[in-house]
C-alpha cells in the first residue's frame, strides 16, 4: 500500500449502505483495514439498521438518519470493555446493515399431498401453494441465530427454512380445521390470518417477523377435478327429457342443412331414443320407484318423415310426437309406414294427425 493509500485510508468519513439489490438482507460495511476516526459520518437510510459489533461484542444500533460518530453519541460502544481507547485514537469495528423492510412474494408450497378424511367425498389428497411476506425485526437475534459473520445474507440462504416451516404447520392445520374441501376456498383468508398468528412465536425466535401469509389455491388431483366436473354439469343439465329434446331440435336443424346429414340424422334420433332409456335409468338412481319385472313392451310400429328433403327414420310413434312438438314436422310433412301405399301428408293419416291434437296452439300476438 502507497503512503496516499495509507493516509486516505485513515480518514474514511461517510458510513453507508445504497442497496441496489431486491434480496439482501445484511451487508457488512468493507473495512479494507480502514480505520475508524472519531467523527466519522454515519448514514442510516429507511428500512435500514446499523449495528457495530467489536470481536464479536454488540454495540449500539443506530436506526435511520445522519450520525457523528463521537463518544458522547455512542455511550454503549464507548463502555465495551474492548475500546479502551473510546474515540482517541482510531478504531476497528464491523458495522452490519441490516434491511428491515418488508420482502413480499416469496413463494410456499407443498412437495407433496396432505392426506385428509373430508366428510363428503371421504379421504382425499389436497395440494396447496401460496405466498408469504416477512422483515428482520431484531438484528441482533437475527444475526446471531442466522446470519453470524456472512458479510452479505440475502434471502435465499432462509427462504427454504421458513418453507419447511410454513409446509409443515400448515399441513398440521389443515387437518385440524376439518373444513370441508368443497368449503376450503370460502376460508383461505381466515385460515391465512389464523396460520399467520401461530407461526409468529416460533418465527420471530429468528429474529424475523412474518407480516403476511397467503393461501392461494387448495387443489385436488385432476381425476378427482373431472368428476367433479361432470357432477356440476349433470347439476346444469337439470330436466333431462327438456335437454334432450333441445339437443335433438338444435341436431336436427343442423342435418337439414347439411347435405350429407341424411345418414347422420339416423345416430341422431337413434340417440334420442338411448338417450330416454339413460334418462328413466337416472331417475330411478336417484330416488324414482323401480318398475316391477314384466314382459317387454310390444313392438311398435316405424314411421318415416320427409324433413328438409331428407328421409328420417325409422321413428317410433313417440318420437314422431317430440319432433311435431318441436316443429320438426307439420301437418304437411309427407310420412309413410307399413302398410301404406304412398307417402302421405301428416293429416291424411289418422294415427298421425291425432298427435297434433296434443300440440298447443300458436300464441297470438301481442296488443
Amino acid at each position: 500500500m502507497g503512503i496516499m493509500d495509507k493516509i486516505k485510508g485513515q480518514f474514511i468519513d461517510v458510513i453507508e449502505w445504497v442497496d441496489t439489490t431486491s434480496d439482501t438482507l445484511i451487508w457488512k460495511f468493507p473495512r479494507y483495514d480502514n480505520e475508524i476516526k472519531n467523527g466519522a459520518q454515519l448514514i442510516v437510510r429507511e428500512s435500514q439498521l446499523a449495528v457495530f459489533m467489536h470481536e464479536g461484542e454488540f454495540g449500539d444500533i443506530f436506526s435511520p438518519g445522519r450520525y457523528e460518530l463521537t463518544t458522547q453519541n455512542i455511550p454503549i460502544l464507548t463502555t465495551l470493555k474492548s475500546w479502551k481507547y473510546a474515540f482517541d485514537a482510531p478504531f476497528k469495528c464491523d458495522v452490519y446493515f441490516v434491511s428491515t423492510r418488508r420482502f413480499t412474494d416469496l413463494k410456499w408450497g407443498t412437495k407433496n399431498p396432505v392426506m385428509m378424511r373430508d366428510a363428503e367425498l371421504g379421504p382425499v389428497r389436497l395440494r396447496a401453494f401460496g405466498t408469504y411476506c416477512f422483515r428482520v425485526n431484531e438484528p441482533k437475534g437475527f444475526i446471531t441465530e442466522i446470519a453470524g459473520t456472512d458479510p452479505n445474507f440475502e434471502t435465499g440462504e432462509i427462504t427454504n427454512q421458513l418453507r419447511n416451516i410454513l409446509v409443515s404447520r400448515f399441513a398440521d392445520a389443515l387437518g385440524e380445521a376439518k373444513i370441508p374441501v368443497l368449503d376450503l376456498a370460502a376460508n383461505y383468508n381466515e385460515m391465512g390470518d389464523l396460520l399467520k398468528n401461530a407461526l409468529s412465536g416460533e418465527i420471530t425466535a429468528y429474529g424475523i417477523e412474518l407480516t403476511k401469509f397467503l393461501i392461494e389455491n387448495i387443489s385436488l388431483p385432476p381425476e378427482v377435478e373431472e368428476i367433479l366436473d361432470k357432477r356440476t354439469q349433470m347439476g346444469l343439465v337439470g330436466n333431462m327429457n327438456a335437454y334432450t329434446q333441445f339437443q335433438t331440435a338444435n341436431a336436427i336443424g343442423d342435418m337439414a342443412e347439411n347435405p350429407g346429414g341424411g345418414g347422420n340424422m339416423m345416430g341422431v334420433l337413434a340417440g334420442v331414443g338411448m338417450g330416454n332409456v339413460v334418462t328413466g335409468a337416472m331417475q330411478q338412481a336417484t330416488g324414482g320407484q323401480q318398475a316391477p319385472a314384466g314382459p317387454p313392451p310390444l313392438p311398435q310400429e316405424q314411421w318415416y318423415a320427409g324433413i328438409g328433403g331428407k328421409q328420417v327414420g325409422p321413428l317410433t310413434l313417440e318420437q314422431l310426437q317430440n319432433l311435431i312438438q318441436l316443429g320438426q314436422v307439420t301437418q304437411d310433412t309427407l310420412l309413410w309406414k307399413q302398410g301404406l301405399e304412398n307417402w302421405k301428408a301428416a293429416r291424411d293419416i289418422p294415427e298421425a294427425a291425432n298427435l297434433f291434437a296434443a300440440v298447443p296452439p300458436p300464441l297470438p300476438p301481442e296488443a
